[in-house]
């Protein structure tokens, strides 16, 4: 029964991902300039040639170039928000289109191409955005062909920039090695039945929550004893701590390390967008059941792997 409930939880994690690429609705809309918030923000990966981006215009949904504001992202602002040096011959696809949103909205992010993104998923480009700063906003992120998309976030810091928002470089430069850490445990047991990377993005929103608790308690941060536990307890709690390697945890507690050391750990803000996308991390995996038990996919997935053991 155990291997069961294993081969459960990998057929409905492969359920998520599938309904996820399902309902590739545009998170933004760009048919109305929002008189708020101005136009939505385009970034293009410099590496587009005229028909590409075009073709980029067509998966946002961009019927009318006049209700958005556009620009693009180059070797120079990989080094600008991510210290990044020598990389002049990469060629950046991934785009993304940002639009700010009231106060207390919390961070969203689509992925419109999922095809095309082959390593980051919506969840850590969230939780990564968060430590560099940004707040309330939405993001799609889109690709006319096959890119890790580890480049994305620069775009968003540069469509911040261009409405008139400064992130400090220290934060933007760890949300990046957030986003690294997280997708090369992900790789890491891909091909583990056990792990789930659901739980890895609770666990590193988790992580950050109890680092900016103990910097608040005690008016310091966190020891080296201290981050350890954190990050062991984290892990603890989502199921993960007899699932991924020794070598992946060092890599978690050597991230949290660097993450308390920035602004990021004394910002209300920062612990607010947690607080909200910890709720949307539960909302998704709650709902996943609802919709399986309400569809009739949970008894089939069961009574499918019950006849395979029979």
């Amino acid at each position: 029964m155990f291997k069961c409930n294993k081969l459960l939880g990998v057929s409905l994690a492969a359920v998520m991902s599938v309904s996820a690429s399902a309902s590739n609705v545009f998170a933004i809309d760009t048919s109305v300039i929002d008189e708020k918030w101005g136009k939505p923000t385009v970034v293009y990966g410099s590496g587009l040639n005229d028909e590409q981006i075009e073709n980029t215009r067509e998966l946002f949904d961009i019927q009318d170039t006049n209700n958005v504001y556009e620009t693009s992202v180059d070797a120079n602002d990989l080094f600008t928000y991510l210290g990044v040096t020598g990389a002049d011959n990469l060629i950046l696809i991934s785009s993304v289109m940002v639009q700010k949103q009231d106060a207390g909205t919390g961070l969203k992010v689509k992925i419109i191409t999922p095809e095309n993104i082959t390593k980051i998923t919506s969840n850590q480009y969230a939780n990564a955005a968060i430590t560099a700063g940004v707040s309330d906003v939405e993001i799609d992120v889109a690709a006319v062909s096959k890119v890790t998309g580890e480049s994305a976030l620069t775009g968003v810091y540069k469509a911040l920039e261009a409405n008139g928002e400064t992130l400090d470089a220290d934060r933007t430069q760890v949300a990046q090695d957030e986003l690294e850490t997280t997708n090369e445990i992900a790789e890491n047991n891909s091909d583990n039945s056990n792990f789930n990377s659901s739980n890895l993005d609770q666990a590193i929103v988790e992580i950050k929550q109890k680092l900016a608790e103990i910097k608040q308690n005690q008016g310091s941060a966190a020891t080296a004893e201290q981050v350890e536990q954190v990050v062991q307890d984290a892990l603890n709690k989502f199921n993960l701590s007899d699932i991924i390697s020794q070598d992946d945890i060092d890599k978690l507690i050597a991230f949290a390390k660097k993450y308390q050391n920035t602004s990021a750990i004394d910002s209300q803000e920062v612990l607010d967008q947690l607080n909200k996308l910890s709720g949307s991390l539960k909302n998704q995996l709650s709902g996943l059941f609802n919709k399986a038990q309400s569809e009739g996919w949970l008894d089939k997935i069961i009574n499918f792997i019950k006849s395979l053991f029979n």
